[in-house]
């Protein structure tokens, strides 16, 4: 069959009309996935305690002799709107102390409440912000007794937010941002200073008036750069998730005395700490936990009462050898690993509060 003029001509003219019209009807059908809303970012609260991430000096010289503990959170967050750009970012004050005020009952109900942050499934990470001082004890203290996946990060300054070349603004923003990471699950308590991603277990404090305060001997996990967490090695300890201790069911901590070894040391603190009823005595000896000749009856004698010995050492770095400078086997004594003695201290309470034998406590100084 052979179509007229007229009709070629409407074919053709239908033809290049389809053709013109098929890119904006599929561009009309491409609409609503072009404007779908951005995806939800995560929700990292920040729960403050004071320090001097918190401080304020007299003036921008004053880096060193400031007072701690003077903004409050929701003026810490709002002085880094950067903060925004990263997570949704939300604030609680705890506590508004300088660190070397912290109690074991302040433990508790800093552990608590991040306990029951962490079991909302709309909080993805956790921020807490303290006080150089016993930083490294709260990591450790976290790091054992938190039941949970979800990045925590302990997180302080050197310097006040007034002191010229201040760190605590982007040690604070590194830190959310390191709360807001998915490949931070599951790697323990972290500490964030200067750059460096630590492990709570064994950050600590070994500079007192640096902004590179903090290290370990092991060295750090990873590191943050704008935004970007790059790693370089991973906890094999027991912390959070397997962890046999759990912050939820504790209600108090028994009293742990260190005493601190040097030369001439006397005798006298340990009579002290026994006579104070304390449950366990961590001796941060000199070099491999040594125990001075004149000090061994005294720690045997608080062994035959019934309060535990933990033999640390006062060196920064290495470990003391079970069995090394003392026959702990033969003594019923503990060696405290890797820990310094502030570690040690709470690992030891924690553990007392299961009625540890010296043996299991021993098995947790490996374990933790």
């Amino acid at each position: 069959m052979q179509m007229s003029i007229p009709m070629l001509r409407r074919s053709v003219s239908s033809l290049l009309m389809a053709a013109v019209i098929a890119p904006f009807t599929a561009a009309c059908a491409q609409t609503p996935a072009a404007t779908a809303a951005p995806a939800k970012k995560p929700v990292v609260v920040v729960v403050a305690t004071g320090g001097t991430i918190a401080g304020a000096g007299a003036s921008t010289a004053n880096s060193a002799t400031y007072q701690a503990a003077k903004v409050p959170v929701d003026k810490l967050i709002a002085g880094l709107p950067e903060l925004a750009d990263v997570a949704e970012v939300r604030g609680q004050q705890a506590f508004q102390i300088a660190s070397e005020s912290f109690t074991n009952e302040k433990l508790l109900t800093l552990g608590k409440t991040i306990s029951a942050l962490v079991k909302d499934p709309s909080v993805d990470g956790v921020v807490v912000t303290h006080g150089t001082d016993t930083l490294e004890e709260t990591s450790f203290f976290l790091n054992l007794v938190i039941r949970s996946d979800k990045p925590i990060v302990v997180v302080g300054s050197m310097r006040p937010g007034t002191a010229m070349s201040a760190d605590g603004a982007l040690n604070l923003y590194d830190a959310v941002a390191l709360a807001a990471t998915p490949s931070a699950r599951g790697k323990g308590v972290f500490v964030m200073m200067n750059d460096d991603i630590m492990s709570g277990r064994d950050a600590s404090k070994r500079i007192n008036i640096k902004t590179n305060a903090f290290g370990s001997q092991w060295g750090p996990l990873g590191m943050m750069v704008e935004r970007k967490a790059y790693w370089f090695r991973a906890p094999v300890k027991r912390q959070t998730t397997s962890s046999e201790f759990d912050i939820d069911t504790i209600t108090s901590l028994p009293e742990v005395a260190i005493v601190y070894g040097s030369g001439s040391m006397g005798t006298t603190a340990v009579q002290a700490a026994v006579k104070s009823g304390v449950k366990a005595i961590v001796h941060a000896g000199t070099g491999n936990g040594s125990v001075p000749d004149y000090g061994v009856e005294g720690l045997k004698a608080a062994r035959a009462a019934g309060i535990q010995i933990v033999r640390s050492s006062r060196v920064a770095d290495g470990f003391v050898v079970r069995n090394g400078e003392q026959p702990d086997d033969k003594y019923d004594w503990v060696v405290a690993h890797d820990l310094n003695p502030q570690k040690a201290k709470i690992l030891a309470a924690l553990a007392l509060t299961k009625n540890t034998s010296s043996a299991e406590l021993q098995r947790m100084f490996w374990e933790y």
